[in-house]
């Protein structure tokens, strides 16, 4: 039986770089992905996100990416339509793919846009197939299989983990193991955000000039809840 029939020969590999782990709260500030046809890379997506605040130092310490590079970039909303169009309706390849799923769909949710997929997940395979080592994250996988990688920039993991799919394959795909390798679905429930209200905007500059505070965000770019999470925070520190 040949393997390759079993094996998913169009996909789209996607890497985010993000502000923290949380989808609800954090923002994605980095995007990359290679497009796979037929089984040979036809495109390639990159690109800075503003995520209309300032990075926190361990994210840049992890991903080398700064405030300077990230200021000038596109905001998401114009940066969605684009990496849609790009992936079509393919097949979602990543390591790990529901955490970057999962920042996509809040981000297509708030602007409205339909965006369900398919999904592989290497990091699912590996710990299945590779328990033995003592570590399954991309960059222990791709020193274990040779696999030149420059850690935690979107592109260049979108590039190892294409490299790393085609390794879990061609070691472990069976007739008996392919419904491991199969696309499924990816799944995960993201609640639209609304943009702040004047009036809540408004009290929180009362807030900060009151209190001679400032807050590394853009307050133009925040949603009722960010703006409601600031809003408290300061009262609980601070006081009226």
């Amino acid at each position: 039986m040949n393997m390759e029939i079993e094996k998913t020969m169009d996909f789209v590999c996607i890497d985010l770089e993000t502000t923290g782990l949380n989808p609800k709260t954090d923002r994605i500030i980095e995007i990359g992905a290679v497009k796979v046809e037929d089984g040979r890379q036809t495109g390639i997506f990159e690109t800075f996100i503003n995520p209309g605040r300032k990075l926190e130092e361990k994210i840049t310490a992890l991903t080398g990416i700064c405030d300077e590079d990230l200021r000038d970039a596109p905001k998401i909303g114009e940066v969605l339509p684009k990496l849609l169009e790009f992936s079509g309706e393919r097949v979602l390849l990543g390591h790990s793919v529901l955490f970057d799923y999962s920042f996509l769909k809040k981000a297509a949710v708030n602007d409205r846009l339909a965006f369900e997929r398919t999904g592989i997940d290497t990091l699912k395979i590996a710990r299945k197939y590779l328990a033995h080592l003592e570590s399954r994250s991309l960059d222990a996988l791709c020193r274990h299989y040779g696999i030149p990688h420059r850690a935690h920039r979107a592109l260049e993991d979108a590039r190892a983990t294409t490299a790393l799919y085609d390794r879990l394959c061609g070691q472990f795909l069976t007739p008996e193991t392919a419904a491991d390798f199969c696309p499924k679905p990816l799944i995960y429930q993201a609640k639209r955000e609304t943009p702040a209200t004047k009036s809540q905007i408004e009290r929180l500059y009362k807030l900060l000039d009151r209190h001679k505070l400032n807050i590394d965000a853009d307050l133009s770019g925040l949603t009722r809840s960010e703006t409601s999470r600031y809003t408290d925070q300061i009262l609980a520190k601070y006081g009226r």
